[in-house]
């Protein structure tokens, strides 16, 4: 096949055959995971060995110009760097800021006034705080803050890592203020009644979710202690998630279910303890009533250690509202000007600042010539390089650090001192994100997770107990359960009407299943890895989380499964 200035991406791309090309498509993850699995090459070396490899099959087997493929990774590797690397960079930074000025341990023993046990305090911190954080944020905050927080406890940094990467599990379908649902939107299809649906499925593993990373954590045994305060923990989540999904819309269903939890976990520790306090091998189990006595902080003091993460949480809260995001991006006036809605000084104001700082530009060699089957009709895909540096949820963790700055006292001199350390500590995990994002726009654009999904919509009638693995595939090679969503959306409504199953069940499968593939992603392994300093050690934090993602995945399955037959009563009836 001779390039004639346009790619139309095909599922049948290698001899015509969708299960040779799927089999083809399959090489760089089974490389990725043998990489780090097996071979326990670092990160950075995989990723790049990874998108290599996929070049050369997209390249020669996929048919996709070279000048393309180059293309199509460089934007992809922009991605990577600004919003997601971004993130990771702002977020260690602004826990560097507390450790240096010596805030963090008021932090750490504020958490230890609410309960001395890790068990308790990997629940509130990784499961109960983190979703609060995926929820405003996404993107690899909540995993990046939470981690880092549990090291500065005592945590070891693989588990840290590993623990909320598996917490992480139960926000990541409605992180960043919903975004994964509402990408639904732009097939045209019903969020709010997906919203409902999914809300049918993922508080039964909310509940769950803080239990199993206890169990993990210390083994069964130990687990039942603590079981009434991680009931608390997990059931409030999920009652205010089936509430808020089922009435609210997809929007604040993690902020306002970590909120319960959060709150109800910390009333409930007022009026009960464990009879035994966990702790770690080297500090030993004690009696609750022997616990050594803690260094006393007033409420202000408490109040100032915090103020970074509370106007952190702040910060990223007000950046993801809707006209906020449009405005500082650049946005605003046009989407409000076409959609003949009037238009608010304010945001005019701060769309005229977003402007400045946001960059677009078509990709050389790809853009107006990559296009996609749609229902049988070529449709050519936009892409270009789009950096919008001030709608950028790590810019708002970096004014959360200019402002922390001043109120934790900390020099000039200092703050930048703390800033180009940390940057010299994440460099090669960055570069491990950057390329593992190119890889995913590679294996996308040239028509490999095409092939991969259309396969498994080949399954016919087993397909409405494989459904979620489309969502988990999603996750696992873009990182993002947005991106999942809008990859393989289509692929589900379109296979679940030809095989007999509620299409809407099928679209929120494919949420709820990716995000059992979060934990996988060799974005979150990397940006993990970023946060806690095991830059090189990739490899220990997927061996670690592998089998918990098939165990999650397999629950998922199941849950979906029942619900296309005899739980078909759990879901709403579409209006």
């Amino acid at each position: 096949m001779t390039f004639t200035g346009e790619l139309v991406k095909s599922a049948e791309a290698v001899n015509g055959s969708l299960w040779l090309s799927a089999l083809v498509a399959l090489i760089p993850i089974l490389f990725f995971f043998w990489a780090l699995a097996i071979k326990k090459m670092k990160g950075y070396k995989a990723g790049i060995s990874t998108l290599l490899i996929a070049m050369v099959l997209s390249i020669f087997l996929f048919k996709m110009p070279v000048m393309m493929a180059v293309m199509v990774a460089s934007k992809g590797a922009l991605y990577g760097f600004l919003p997601i690397g971004w993130i990771i960079l702002n977020s260690v930074f602004l826990y560097k800021l507390t450790v240096k000025t010596g805030q963090f341990e008021i932090i750490k023993n504020s958490i230890l006034s609410i309960t001395e046990d890790r068990r308790l305090q990997v629940v509130l911190v990784a499961f109960s705080f983190g979703a609060f954080l995926e929820g405003a944020a996404g993107f690899g905050a909540p995993v990046a803050i939470t981690a880092a927080l549990l090291i500065g406890l005592g945590f070891k940094p693989l588990y840290a890592a590993g623990l909320c990467l598996i917490a992480n599990t139960a926000p990541v379908a409605f992180g960043a203020l919903g975004a994964p649902i509402i990408a639904f939107g732009n097939f045209g299809y019903d969020v709010g009644h997906i919203s409902q649906i999914i809300g049918r499925q993922l508080p039964f593993l909310s509940v769950f979710i803080p239990i199993y990373i206890v169990i993990v954590m210390v083994g069964f045994k130990k687990t039942k202690e603590v079981m009434p305060a991680l009931l608390v923990a997990g059931g409030s989540f999920a009652l205010v998630q089936y509430f808020s999904t089922n009435f609210m819309g997809p929007e604040l269903p993690d902020v306002v279910s970590s909120i319960a939890s959060i709150v109800c976990l910390v009333l409930f520790l007022k009026v009960w303890k464990p009879k035994n306090i966990y702790r770690f091998e080297d500090e030993g189990t004690v009696k609750a009533a022997s616990v050594a006595s803690r260094p006393s902080y007033t409420g202000g003091q408490i109040l100032k250690a915090w103020s970074p993460f509370i106007i952190l949480t702040g910060m990223v809260t007000v950046w993801g509202l809707p006209n906020v995001k449009l405005a500082l991006g650049g946005n605003y006036v046009a989407t409000m000007t076409a959609k003949n809605l009037p238009v608010v000084p304010f945001y005019e104001t701060l769309d005229h600042i977003g402007h400045a700082f946001k960059f677009l530009a078509d990709v050389p060699f790809v853009s107006g010539d990559l296009f996609k089957m749609v229902n049988g009709v070529k449709t050519a895909e936009v892409f270009q390089y789009k950096v919008e540096f001030l709608a950028a949820a790590g810019t708002a963790i970096l004014f959360s650090a200019v402002i922390s700055k001043f109120i934790l006292g900390i020099s000039w001199a200092d703050f930048c001192k703390t800033f180009g350390q940390t940057l010299k500590e994440v460099a090669l995990p960055l570069v491990t994100i950057m390329s593992v994002v190119a890889y995913s726009d590679v294996a996308n654009q040239s028509g490999m997770m095409l092939a991969l999904g259309s396969t498994l919509a080949a399954t016919g009638a087993a397909f409405k107990f494989l459904s979620p693995v489309l969502g988990w595939l999603g996750v696992f090679v873009t990182g993002s359960d947005t991106s999942a969503n809008l990859l393989f959306g289509g692929v589900q409504y379109n296979t679940a009407v030809q095989v007999g199953m509620d299409p809407f069940l099928a679209l929120a499968a494919n949420a709820s299943g990716g995000v059992t593939g979060k934990m996988i992603s060799p974005q979150s392994i990397a940006v993990a890895c970023a946060a806690v300093g095991l830059s090189g050690k990739e490899s220990d934090l997927l061996r670690f989380t592998l089998k918990h993602s098939f165990y999650l995945l397999l629950v998922i399955c199941v849950i979906v499964w029942l619900q296309t037959n005899v739980l078909s009563w759990m879901l709403p009836v579409l209006k």
